[in-house]
C-alpha cells in the first residue's frame, strides 16, 4: 500500500525558507511522476509542482523561481526548497503520486 507522508512545514517570516520533504513507501517511485499541490485557506487545491521521473521539473508560474523539486530515488524522498515566501504561501502542502495523496504539512508565511 502506498503511503505518502509530508513533513517540513511551519511558521515562517516573510521571506524566508522552508523545505518540505515527502517519505513515500509502499513500492518504487523512481518510474513515476511526483508532485506538489497546495491549498491555501478557503481556496482550492492547486498544482505547485511536478519531479518527472525521467528527470524534468515543471512548476507553476507562482513557483517558477521561488521552489525547487526534487527527489531521491534512494530513499523514496521527494523535497520541495521554498524561498522568499510571501504570505500567499500560506497553505498545506500535499505530496501526490499516481492517484495517492499525503495528508499534507501546513507552511505559514507571516510576520
Amino acid at each position: 500500500q502506498v503511503q505518502l507522508v509530508e513533513s517540513g512545514g511551519g511558521l515562517v517570516q516573510p521571506g524566508g525558507s522552508l523545505r518540505l520533504s515527502c517519505a513515500a513507501s509502499g513500492r518504487t517511485f523512481s518510474d513515476l511522476n511526483m508532485g506538489w499541490y497546495r491549498q491555501a485557506p478557503g481556496k482550492g487545491r492547486e498544482f505547485v509542482a511536478i519531479s518527472g521521473y525521467l528527470g524534468t521539473t515543471h512548476y507553476s508560474d507562482s513557483a517558477q523561481g521561488r521552489c525547487t523539486i526534487s527527489r531521491d530515488t534512494g530513499t523514496n524522498t521527494l523535497y520541495m526548497q521554498m524561498n522568499n515566501l510571501k504570505p500567499a504561501g500560506t497553505a498545506i502542502y500535499y505530496c501526490t503520486v499516481m492517484q495517492y495523496w499525503g495528508k499534507g504539512t501546513r507552511a505559514t508565511v507571516s510576520s
